[in-house]
């Protein structure tokens, strides 16, 4: 039978239960691998030099673009579908395998131009290198888009965890043997080839790819328009690093890029994960705007009562994170840092938007969002550049307020959800993240001059205890509801000793 028919009827208790499970397992194994991820991240960060983290930079750009058109908007467009054929993921397999093979033959293509736009020649080989994770796509996107159709989280957190390990492991044996920046070449390809492996044994998607499209078009036109709206995310994500990379040296371009990563760990590690278990979930509710709306706001809620003091003790500790996490010869972040983390809340609360109304058949919303967003911050970008990295990181706190502004005008009608209803969701986290931020800055202030790893050390359980202090006076529900979602006992018997009785 080459028919596979599914049915998308599923009680509300029971897509609970999946949701609750799935979330477990997606951000219980993400914490897992970023704990094995940062923790080689940061070793090799010691060994290679700025210098080569801006030349990595620089070849991210064009991978960057050319993998917002990748194929992932199309296996979005089966996760959300209410019933798949075996024919139909034939074809999403052959659509995937014709769209990255030619992305590797655009990036050869590019390779040289690119080399010649940053006149660095490296640049050009490092690119003929890294069409290699094209081939490694398809091997992940389409066992991606039947394991999360199955909301079965487990099998892809195994795959991520071996693929991670794997990555980790390349990387350290690259940069202690002395590949410099071939260590940041070497280990995606090893991640990526490990992970998509592991995925398609576990998904037993192994089948023969079908490259007659007919009937696909709903398929193509859903994922042309996600790849719309990823091409229009580039533009806002990717441009900072294209323009600065004509006007910095390497070195320089190395303190900004290492700067955004250190600040957008939250945002581009902890976010993405819950984001592909919210698009499933909206995709199961999106008769309903009403519940869609509903879960949205929570959803905000939670993500943000953890993001916003995670980006305020970034700002309040800048100087002695910098020198602990990344060594002296990072010294130069610590003031990028400290204006970026100041625009990762409005970065994380937009990447919060387009799950929502991608999963509702809504992705021109996205779509329109983002070519926004690319107009208001290359124009930021173009002027902050003239001031070095400091000023570009102020062009984000220039923009970003406007976009999100304009986003959530677009996109809440289209949930269902006032923006009243938002405020209320993030306010106490805000204010709780503001006076955390603020007593960790007072108390900096008064400590003795110390080693940089004693000073962070004391300052950031001070940190904790203010944030903690403040939620559990002023937004002992929204603390509760955190601590009921984790099904595991000591955090229940914490939830009942903060509101006894609560947990049972």
């Amino acid at each position: 039978m080459d028919s596979v028919a599914e049915s998308p009827g599923i009680e509300s208790e029971s897509l609970g239960n999946q949701i609750r499970r799935a979330v477990l397992w997606r951000s219980g194994s993400q914490i897992l691998v970023q704990m094995v991820q940062w923790a080689a991240t940061f070793l090799v960060i010691r060994i290679l030099s700025p210098a080569d983290y801006g030349l990595f930079a620089m070849t991210q750009v064009v991978l960057g673009l050319l993998n917002m058109m990748n194929g992932l908007g199309l296996a979005s467009g089966l996760i959300r579908a209410e019933t798949v054929s075996r024919r139909q993921i034939r074809q999403l397999f052959g659509m995937l395998l014709l769209v990255n093979g030619a992305l590797a033959l655009a990036q050869l293509l590019l390779a040289p131009w690119a080399a010649a736009y940053y006149r660095q020649p490296i640049v050009a080989r490092m690119l003929e290198i890294q069409c290699l994770i094209y081939l490694t796509t398809p091997f992940i996107a389409l066992p991606f888009a039947l394991l999360s159709r199955a909301m079965d989280y487990r099998e892809q957190a195994k795959a991520n965890v071996a693929g991670s390990l794997a990555g980790a492991i390349a990387a350290l044996a690259g940069a202690l043997g002395g590949l410099g920046v071939w260590t940041l070449v070497l280990a995606p390809i090893v991640l990526f080839t490990v992970r998509g492996l592991a995925l398609m044994t576990a998904a037993k998607a192994w089948m023969w790819p079908s490259f007659d499209f007919r009937g696909a078009g709903a398929l193509a036109r859903y994922g042309s328009l996600m790849a719309l709206g990823q091409l229009c995310w580039f533009a806002e994500s990717q441009a900072d690093v294209f323009i600065a990379g004509r006007q910095f040296d390497p070195h320089w371009l190395g303190i900004y890029t290492t700067s955004l990563f250190l600040t957008q760990i939250f945002v581009s590690k902890i976010v993405p994960p819950l984001n592909e278990v919210a698009f499933a979930a909206y995709a199961r509710l999106n008769r309903d705007s009403g519940a869609v709306g509903a879960a949205f706001v929570r959803g905000v809620g939670i993500i943000m009562a953890a993001a916003l003091p995670f980006y305020a003790g970034i700002a309040a500790t800048a100087e002695p994170l910098v020198l602990t996490m990344l060594g002296p010869q990072w010294a130069q972040a610590a003031p990028v840092v400290r204006i970026l983390a100041f625009a990762m809340p409005l970065l994380t609360l937009q990447t919060l938007l387009a799950p929502a109304c991608d999963a509702m058949g809504r992705p021109g919303i996205s779509l329109r969002n983002g070519a926004t967003g690319a107009v208001l911050l290359v124009s930021a970008y173009l002027v902050g550049v003239r001031w070095g990295a400091t000023g570009l990181a102020a062009s984000w706190l220039a923009a970003y307020p406007l976009y999100v502004a304009i986003s959530l005008h677009r996109t809440l009608p289209v949930l269902g959800v006032r923006l009243a209803a938002l405020a209320g969701a993030v306010r106490a986290p805000l204010f709780g993240a503001l006076a955390m931020g603020l007593g960790v800055a007072l108390t900096g202030a008064a400590l003795p001059p110390l080693p940089a790893p004693l000073r962070l050390a004391l300052l950031v359980p001070v940190g904790a205890a203010l944030y903690a202090g403040w939620m559990i006076a002023f937004a002992r529900p929204l603390v509760l509801e955190l601590l009921r979602a984790l099904p595991l006992g000591p955090l229940r018997r914490l939830g009942g000793a903060i509101e006894p009785g609560a947990a049972r």
